[in-house]
């Protein structure tokens, strides 16, 4: 007879672990008690969870599971950036990444394997998609982090609370938006008071625009929007950010002035990777200008991190500071991002983990040059 499969707990929120307790004929309060061990004391051995009854203890013992994905491979930067390398299954993994500064400590998550969107300046993107990531396997990456980064020698004379990482941000491997579901219950788990008690406005989820999901978004769990947007005009657009095609600007920045209604910012960020010789002149700028007009917004200027055969050059820091000028000197808050961690490749667009292509990518890209 086949053991039952046992109900991983870390794929829950609070409301979803009242109802599992609920349906095991417990008290829903037991569900805040588990959040607690789980994800605000990192606690995940059901004998050191000295508040949950022993029977109830030994019910979960046969029933429940607290199961993380796996780290591979732990890497710090010379700029004290921290990179993990996460194994989701035997043929996949996963790249999350963590920022010091002086003021924040900000987790970079990745919320799929690969990316199906086939952005054309993105490492992830080239390497193709292969699934959506759990629940467990998103909220697991802070988790991690956080467990590592207490362990770290120094980290607690660095940081004025105990609170190493103080903001999240969804913007490592995948598209938030596309594994809808997962990543909104992460989302839920990061805000929950009894887990990690994030505010909205130091969540941020970035999305390359899927408008739909972008209005779902709004009323579910409204959190700091960014936008991939990375060029101005639809043409542009199209080339270098396929879901363009489906989603052209207009219907986008739309969606960004329904979004702003809920949000826990008064503005949205524009992130802006700068291709040399793409999307970084004078006039780019201006025709951006045209685009965001009606929309209370910020730019992140961020400097193209090159990858083997991507194809595209770094814009030239004076192409970048006089494209930051123009916007500036619009009336704009303007920031260029700095380049953190690119020596152990954990830089903006460079995260590429280990995938099993399920889209056959990279085999279509190795044909095309072999042919030309």
């Amino acid at each position: 007879m086949a053991s039952p499969t046992l109900v991983n707990l870390l794929n829950f929120n609070q409301a979803q672990l009242a109802e599992y307790f609920t349906g095991i004929g417990e008290k829903p309060f037991r569900a805040k008690q588990m959040m607690r061990w789980m994800h605000h004391f990192g606690i995940l051995e059901l004998d050191q969870m000295t508040d949950i009854a022993k029977v109830l203890r030994e019910k979960l013992r046969q029933q429940a599971s607290f199961t993380l994905p796996e780290v591979q491979l732990e890497q710090i930067s010379d700029d004290g950036t921290r990179k993990w390398l996460i194994g989701t299954d035997t043929a996949n993994s996963i790249e999350t990444v963590f920022i010091p500064e002086d003021d924040r400590g900000t987790l970079c998550i990745s919320s799929q394997v690969g990316c199906a969107l086939e952005c054309t300046f993105c490492s992830t993107g080239r390497q193709g998609f292969n699934r959506n990531l759990s629940v467990s396997e998103i909220i697991g990456q802070l988790w991690i982090a956080n467990q590592s980064l207490r362990q770290a020698e120094g980290y607690n004379q660095l940081f004025a609370s105990d609170r190493i990482i103080s903001n999240v941000v969804m913007m490592g491997m995948g598209e938030p938006l596309a594994n809808y579901d997962n990543v909104v219950t992460a989302m839920q788990i990061m805000l929950d008071d009894s887990a990690y008690g994030l505010s909205r406005r130091r969540v941020t989820l970035s999305t390359s625009g899927l408008v739909p999901a972008m209005d779902k978004l709004k009323e579910d769990c409204p959190v700091a929007l960014a936008v991939s947007l990375h060029a101005p005009n639809d043409a542009l657009r199209d080339e270098i950010v396929p879901i363009n095609k489906k989603y052209p600007i207009k219907a986008l920045m739309a969606a960004c002035e329904r979004y702003l209604v809920k949000a826990p910012r008064d503005f949205v960020t524009f992130e802006y990777v700068m291709l040399d010789g793409i999307n970084d002149s004078l006039t780019h700028a201006q025709q951006l200008l045209e685009v965001v007009r009606d929309i209370p917004c910020k730019f992140n200027l961020i400097p193209f991190n090159p990858f083997p055969n991507s194809g595209y050059g770094t814009s030239h820091p004076m192409q970048v500071r006089a494209f930051r000028d123009h916007l500036m000197q619009a009336g704009y808050v303007v920031t260029v991002r700095k380049t953190r961690g690119d020596d152990i490749d954990a830089a903006c667009g460079q995260l590429a983990g280990k995938v099993l292509d399920k889209t056959k990518r990279t085999q279509k890209t190795i044909s095309i040059q072999a042919a030309s």
